[in-house]
């Protein structure tokens, strides 16, 4: 087995740093500005990197002037609808300007946002869904005015002849009402990073020598300041303590439902609760440097992240507005070629510019990418790359490693073989004493043995680490060397008497020398996971190979697959060697998924096509990995794969609603049932489809919050 180390969280890849705060586009995550604007690519509005508290601006912007253009909006219609119905509520003359006056608020103010975006878009040639929204919008408006301002308002036949107030104003009406729902759908995505970044409290109390406790806002506090927390209080950034002693619930880390015991130099993490004493802690790391920073600008960078269905979306629809302006303009081209209809031509034009806008295309995937990464952050998961995501979904081999991922990392005491006088206790009491300076797992075993019986540990002197070897030591003037069986061997120790021991499989030995002679051995052996025997199970119904990858010895790892059930395992590789056998099941069609938690794992997390590492293992593995779990328990694999499979149904799903409406819709918008069946869509119905293409996207990416997975 090979020494444990304990890591702090990664510093590889911290936040990024400006003089203001950093915002990027749903969209188009590459886009980053300093400040909010609008995305230069598709006109959506920017979003701050990490929440700040604002993000609900938006979404209640547009909600007011939604609002108001509803109620500017419904006398337009009514007065334009009425004479149709054979209702009289105005002269026409009165009745046509007034639809004129109510309209410009609505158009101009209300819809100045997306007037700004239809207009960059032309201007920096990035042709976009507020492209088609402008086009349709103006040309419906101007052709109006032209109209009203010609005739001088209260014909009769205005509206027959080309009166489209009712349409534009509807139209912008609507396109501001999927702004609305759309701003408040990604105002929700981003309610895990709020949620982890509430577990940090706004103030603390600084400790200050010989004065009273200073309470100070949590952002001015420094490494090596002293801290003080009471019994309630969450704890305001990473550090140890120094003086009392507490339990602290630290499952938003851990998973563990169980307080941790804190006492003196016991470490702390941000965002963690205090449940009973109360202590002084000396901070460490504070602000970004702390391990719920790094949390949180993970799942922000993988919200950000696209997925390679993300792509295939972006090139259609890259494409697909070029398209719809064609056939815009073939549209109106025909109905004035072959029926002569200035108003057909117009209204089944703007049609189509309004059903085709692919805002509900763009919105497909990193909507479903952000609900789903969000809520796996809520439950312990951290999903650093959305192309980690979609990999894991389309899974059909799972390696795992066996130490710290099938097993607990921490071996335990099986039996005590005693040689000669000497007896099991006073065999451990000396070795147990031997092992306090020393952090190996084994050591730790031999202690946590000694500790369990109630022994006394009487102090050791001159105690030498031997990396690779064992620990020498000298106990109550017993000379001691514990380790390996070859490592007494080449400290000059006669052990012909512990090779006769007989080690079963699946277990290791320490083996103890006292005054150059051997004196027994203990047979320890690693913890298989409780969650184990079901993680494997789970993944069989989801018709996933399971595989086991060690350096451990041939036997051990037959011992642990035999009890597992495991039929696929390689035993004794070296790191490269997990990485080149990932390499060969890839070659034989498998796609591949890796779990792991050490140094040693990380060739096989970067050769598998999706990678994911225990979130208690290795900074190496943890960099590595594309998902993190920070519970301790295997069962987050299984949660893995199900959610990245809900996400990836959920995108395909949402590129259904996207294209279904388009391909339906536009034929239709065109005109060409207009012949047989008398059949047009009118601009304003058109409208109403391509917002609800939009909803139907949001609403579908949201089920994933509270979908059962």
């Amino acid at each position: 087995m090979s020494d444990c180390c304990h890591h702090h969280p990664k510093k590889a890849s911290p936040p990024p740093k400006s003089k203001g705060s950093l915002y990027t586009c749903p969209m188009h995550p590459e886009i980053l500005r300093e400040g909010p604007g609008d995305c230069p690519k598709c006109g959506m509005a920017l979003e701050p990197l990490i929440p700040t508290g604002t993000e609900d601006q938006e979404s209640k912007l547009l909600g007011q002037k939604f609002w108001l253009s509803v109620i500017l909006g419904v006398p337009v219609l009514l007065l334009a609808m009425a004479p149709m119905l054979g209702i009289t509520l105005l002269s026409p003359f009165w009745s046509d300007w007034l639809e004129c006056l109510l309209s410009l608020p609505v158009l101009f103010w209300c819809g100045a946002p997306i007037w700004i975006k239809g207009f960059r878009s032309f201007a920096d040639r990035n042709l976009n869904m507020f492209s088609l929204i402008t086009l349709g919008t103006a040309a419906a408006f101007l052709d109006s005015m032209v109209v009203l301002i010609q005739n001088g308002g209260g014909n009769q036949t205005m509206h027959s002849q080309g009166l489209y107030f009712e349409a534009a104003t509807a139209i912008m009406v609507l396109v501001l009402l999927g702004q609305w729902l759309e701003a408040r759908g990604r105002a929700r995505t981003g309610s895990a990073l709020r949620e982890l970044l509430d577990l940090t409290p706004a103030t603390a109390r600084l400790v200050q020598e010989g004065k009273d406790d200073r309470e100070i806002p949590v952002s001015e506090l420094h490494p090596g300041n002293h801290v003080r927390i009471l019994p309630g209080d969450k704890i305001p950034a990473d550090g140890t303590i120094v003086e009392g002693w507490s339990s602290v619930d630290e499952s938003m880390l851990t998973g563990e439902s169980l307080p941790a015991e804190k006492t003196a130099g016991s470490s702390l993490s941000a965002g963690t609760l205090n449940r009973e004493g109360s202590f002084i802690m000396q901070l460490t790391r504070v602000g970004s440097e702390t391990a719920l920073a790094q949390i949180i600008h993970l799942v922000a960078q993988a919200q950000r992240s696209q997925a390679p269905i993300q792509q295939l979306a972006d090139r259609v629809a890259a494409v697909f507005v070029p398209i719809v302006l064609g056939i815009s303009a073939l549209t109106f081209a025909g109905w004035m070629l072959f029926a002569h209809s200035w108003t057909h031509a117009l209204g089944s034009s703007v049609s189509v510019l309004m059903i085709a806008c692919p805002c509900a295309l763009g919105l497909a995937t990193p909507m479903a990418l952000a609900v789903g990464i969000g809520r796996a952050a809520r439950h312990g998961i951290l999903i650093r790359s959305a192309v980690a995501l979609q990999n894991l979904a389309s899974t059909t081999l799972l390696a795992l490693d066996k130490t710290g991922t099938l097993t607990e990392g921490t071996p335990r005491i099986l039996s005590l073989h005693p040689l000669g006088d000497i007896t099991e206790e006073h065999l451990l009491t000396l070795a147990a004493a031997a092992e306090i300076g020393s952090e190996h797992p084994l050591a730790q075993a031999v202690i946590q043995c000694a500790k369990s019986r109630n022994l006394i540990l009487p102090k050791a002197t001159d105690f030498t680490a031997h990396p690779g070897g064992g620990i020498s030591a000298t106990v109550e003037g017993v000379s001691l060397l514990v380790g390996s069986i070859r490592f007494l061997r080449e400290q000059g120790v006669p052990v012909q008497p512990l090779e006769q021991l007989v080690v079963s499989d699946g277990a290791g030995l320490v083996a103890v020398a006292k005054n150059g002679v051997s004196a027994g051995a203990f047979f320890v052996s690693d913890t298989i996971r409780p969650s184990a025997k079901n993680l494997l199970r789970d993944f069989k119904a989801l018709g996933v190979q399971i595989a086991m990858l060690t350096g451990d010895r041939e036997s051990v790892a037959r011992s642990i697959a035999e009890e597992l059930g495991i039929t696929l395992w390689k035993a004794e590789l070296t790191p490269a060697q997990k990485g080149e056998q990932l390499a060969q099941w890839k070659k034989e069609g498998y796609q591949t998924a890796m779990a792991g938690d050490g140094i040693n794992d990380a060739p096989a997390l970067a050769m598998a096509d999706a990678s994911i590492a225990m979130g208690a293992g290795s900074d190496i593995a943890k960099e590595t990995a594309g998902i993190i779990l920070l519970k301790p328990s295997l069962e987050g694999i299984a949660e893995s794969l199900l959610l990245s499979r809900a996400v990836l149904r959920t995108i395909r799903q949402n590129l259904f609603f996207a294209f279904a409406y388009n391909i339906i819709g536009i034929p239709i918008a065109a005109g060409l049932l207009y012949p047989c069946f008398g059949i047009l869509l009118s601009p304003m119905l058109a409208a109403a489809a391509m917002s609800l293409s939009s909803v139907s996207v949001i609403a579908n990416s949201l089920r994933l919050r509270k979908m059962r997975i």
